[in-house]
């Protein structure tokens, strides 16, 4: 019934009496789509097999019970629905909007393996976290005995946060450092607002700061405040970084005007989107506006600067990869939303080097898959003969990044890393070699997925807490 009438309201939309007001008619329309909203939730729930195997739950980093919540949003418990999925989700309304769950709980349903199609049920946890914030489900944190313990959190992103709002709810004396200006990490300045709404994001912030978490923002550890300090005020310390540090691009004409990282220009459109001034984008450094616009990477930052490029009006955009569509390393889903933007992919092309100055091209040489490498992967190898050059007005560098130098910004060379200068800590408590001082997310594992930094956020806390029932006799409730 709620898909006729949302169906007929577009159809017939342009009909209805001219006296009736706009307002009138966004409601209306408000009104419709939230039940066409709530009966396709309901009818792709209603899908799930309820397997004896649930692929799905064990596929999630977190590995939520998504047979449970589905049956029961199938039903139209959603209250309940919702309070299943958040018991193992600090943020199940960000994880549905962002997760690649074609890669892991979608890619991984039985009916989607049988070749009917996947239960959407990524939308369907954004559906019933949504409606739990706006039917007020979605509890403020207040912890039933304050504890004198503290907690310094150093990094404001998905695993700092995640860590942060358990802490707090056991009643912890929680900090949180960041650099930036807002909470959130890459979920506030790294993923455009149309895949991540930024009030989603800063409505979260403010539940966590109104739960007693104290935000220490535009804090640069090394430079506004030392880390010896930060273990000195604190019982521990959770290092929630994540890596910022863009890899970089070799050959001629790499350092000319016009060649740029992803997350510079993601963190302006972003700042944009709050209404922030931005120099570099006014002045059309950070701008795609009118030009061509070549990205070079295959990952998901690279498909969110496409994707962005095509909303601030460019010219043409192109995404270089070195590999083919097959063995692309970002999601499917978004290549394929890309594609019908009007992103076009050169597979199996790489640079070598850069025309003009500002920037007039990319000079690009193709390539072919060889055999597999150490990863199972196929490696690319050069086509000789075979260049070209590919015209560029912005060429945007989404390659991936690498962790900063933290034992030498932090003057604290005890602190160890791996080869890859990520932290060396425990894969299961996630503590580094320092007592009390732990590492999760990103700066750990290197750069990965949102949900897998919540699950680190999320066991170096029940780490922490499991220590301190250890140490006092009192278990955190």
């Amino acid at each position: 019934m709620a898909v006729e009438k949302m169906l007929k309201f577009v159809t017939v939309g342009k009909s209805m009496p001219e006296k009736r007001s706009a307002t009138e008619r966004a409601h209306d329309f408000n009104e419709i789509y939230g039940e066409y909203v709530a009966a396709k939730a309901e009818e792709q729930a209603s899908r799930c097999s309820q397997c004896g195997v649930p692929y799905c739950q064990s596929h999630c980093p977190l590995h939520n019970n998504i047979p449970d919540w589905l049956r029961l949003t199938a039903t139209g418990r959603l209250q309940e629905a919702y309070e299943i999925s958040q018991a193992t989700n600090t943020f199940p309304e960000i994880c549905g909007r962002i997760c690649p769950q074609d890669r892991l709980c979608e890619g991984n349903c039985v009916i989607e393996q049988s070749g009917h199609g996947t239960v959407t049920i990524g939308s369907v946890e954004k559906y019933i976290t949504d409606t739990a914030w706006e039917q007020g489900w979605v509890k403020p944190i207040s912890p039933s005995q304050e504890r004198p313990e503290s907690v310094g959190i150093i990094g404001a992103g998905p695993g700092g946060l995640a860590a942060a709002d358990m802490l707090r709810r056991a009643g912890l004396q929680v900090t949180v450092y960041d650099r930036y200006d807002r909470a959130g990490g890459l979920l506030t300045y790294g993923i455009p607002g149309f895949k991540l709404e930024k009030d989603v994001v800063m409505r979260r912030n403010q539940q966590l700061e109104a739960g007693g978490i104290t935000f220490v923002m535009n804090c640069t550890v090394g430079d506004d405040i030392s880390f010896a300090e930060i273990r000195e005020k604190h019982d521990f310390v959770v290092i929630a970084t994540g890596v910022y540090k863009t890899r970089d691009l070799a050959g001629p004409g790499s350092g000319a005007a016009g060649i740029v990282n992803a997350i510079d220009y993601l963190t302006a459109s972003n700042r944009l989107s709050f209404g922030d001034s931005v120099p570099e984008f006014e002045s059309g450094e950070l701008n795609a506006e009118g030009k061509k616009v070549v990205v070079i990477g295959g990952g998901d930052t690279a498909m969110d600067c496409v994707r962005t490029a095509i909303r601030q009006g460019a010219e043409s955009v192109k995404c270089l990869y070195r590999r083919d569509r097959a063995n692309m390393p970002g999601s499917q889903r978004e290549v394929q939303n890309a594609e019908e933007e009007g992103v076009e992919f050169v597979w199996l092309t790489a640079p070598k080097g850069f025309a003009g100055d500002p920037v007039t091209g990319v000079m690009v040489q193709q390539m072919r898959l060889g055999q597999p490498d150490a990863s199972g992967r196929r490696s690319p190898e050069v086509v000789d003969g075979a260049d070209y050059v590919e015209e560029a007005d912005l060429v945007i560098k989404a390659l991936g990044f690498e962790p900063e130098a933290l034992p030498a910004l932090w003057n604290t060379p005890e602190l160890d890393v791996t080869r890859w200068g990520t932290v060396k800590a425990d894969f299961r408590t996630h503590e580094t070699n320092l007592p009390g001082v732990y590492a999760v997310g990103d700066i750990q594992r290197g750069a990965s997925l949102v949900v897998w930094a919540i699950r680190d956020g999320r066991e170096a806390a029940e780490d922490i807490l499991s220590k301190l029932a250890a140490s006092t006799g009192v278990a955190a409730e």
